[in-house]
């Protein structure tokens, strides 16, 4: 590992601060420090540091507020405390925030040097850690990605040959063969979109996502869904409905996976309704952030469901003969999605009555790209 890394200081003495620079210095590390936290924080966004040294009591916010500051933006940062005022309770809530370790003052230049090359040693430890489960997690999705090729591509295969067969282009069968083939013709549908949905959620990225977040229009998608599901919902007799304004401002998203948010909670309130029922779908701004509801008068859920909805796999009729069928891995990918979009997503819903699937998508967001971190380094 080499010696020389950045260090920020972040206490209101000069003297502490020169002290620091100077020790820290003279063993090959850059130093940069700050009086206060405002600037403390500030400074850390440009300069990057791999340690924090922070004055635990300064006039403004503390230092507790700034060591919650910092685990936020990066928990990698090695974090540890200067303080005249060094106590079991201090140190407990430091610990919590994230910090590595204490330094008393007064401390020696070595002191000061011996801690810090600690620190740099737990970082290195931690920022290998990093590349290795980055790494495994790229392993595993390639993994995924091959299998779902080796899986996907026989079962639409046989799909293909059993439409051959129901089509009676290999010949005349039975009524009761093609009952048989019909059902596994079915089955084997359910199958594929199954593993779609799997693989969709295994190998969900959500900052690969916002690498191709553009302006959009969530009434153009609204819209682009109900035209998709309009079959769907003309076959079961239920009204498709959007109540939006001419002027909704755009949000910063990514198109396929607002559109698969759509797809989803519509073709949900379609499955999930009676004969004759409607889905609708409103849009409004608020200050910050615009609203969707997706609401409809279908059969509801049970208050006893509505926490372990968005889970996966979980479905709320789980018997394997449902009148509605189903993966169980719908909602928990649209909720991932969401997430993926600085939103929230809530559900209300009454037995007998309907739902109302509630979304807020910020007006503005700037998701953080990991991975763009890791390579700036």
């Amino acid at each position: 590992m080499a010696s020389k890394e950045r260090i920020l200081v972040i206490d209101d003495e000069e003297v502490i601060r020169d002290s620091c620079t100077q020790a820290l210095a003279k063993v090959g590390h850059v130093v940069k420090s700050a009086e206060n936290a405002d600037k403390g924080l500030e400074l850390l966004k440009s300069f990057d540091p791999g340690i924090v040294l922070v004055d635990l009591k300064m006039p403004g916010k503390s230092g507790i507020e700034v060591l919650e500051e910092i685990q936020a933006i990066d928990p990698n940062i090695i974090k540890i405390v200067i303080t005249g005022f060094a106590t079991v309770s201090s140190a407990i809530d430091a610990m919590k925030k994230g910090a590595y370790d204490f330094i008393p003052k007064p401390f020696t230049p070595e002191e000061i040097r011996v801690i810090v090359a600690r620190g740099l040693e737990r970082r290195q430890l931690l920022l290998e850690s990093e590349a290795l489960r980055l790494e495994q997690e790229k392993t595993r999705k390639n993994m995924i990605s091959l299998v779902s090729h080796e899986f996907r591509a026989p079962l639409a295969a046989t799909i293909q040959y059993l439409e051959v067969i129901l089509g009676g282009m290999a010949g005349d069968i039975s009524s009761e063969a093609k009952e048989m083939i019909e059902r596994c013709d079915i089955r084997l549908r359910e199958m594929l979109e199954l593993l779609g949905r799997w693989i969709s959620l295994a190998i969900f990225d959500a900052d690969k996502l916002s690498e191709n977040f553009k302006d959009i229009n969530l009434k153009d998608l609204a819209s682009e869904s109900i035209d998709v599901l309009k079959s769907m919902a003309e076959e079961k007799n239920v009204s498709l409905i959007l109540d939006s304004p001419e002027d909704l401002p755009t949000i910063k998203g990514n198109k396929v996976s607002i559109g698969e948010v759509f797809n989803n909670l519509i073709s949900n309130g379609i499955k999930y309704n009676n004969e004759g029922g409607w889905v609708k779908i409103s849009l409004s701004e608020a200050d910050d952030y615009i609203s969707v509801k997706i609401s409809d008068n279908g059969m509801g859920i049970d208050n006893e469901h509505l926490s372990k909805i968005f889970d996966e796999f979980y479905r709320v009729d789980g018997r394997r003969n449902a009148p509605v069928k189903g993966s169980g891995l719908g909602l928990s990918i649209v909720k991932k999605m969401v997430n993926a979009h600085g939103g929230t997503i809530d559900v209300e819903s009454e037995i007998g009555k309907g739902s109302v699937f509630k979304i807020d998508f910020p007006k503005t967001f700037e998701p953080e790209n990991s991975d763009k971190k890791e390579e700036d380094r």
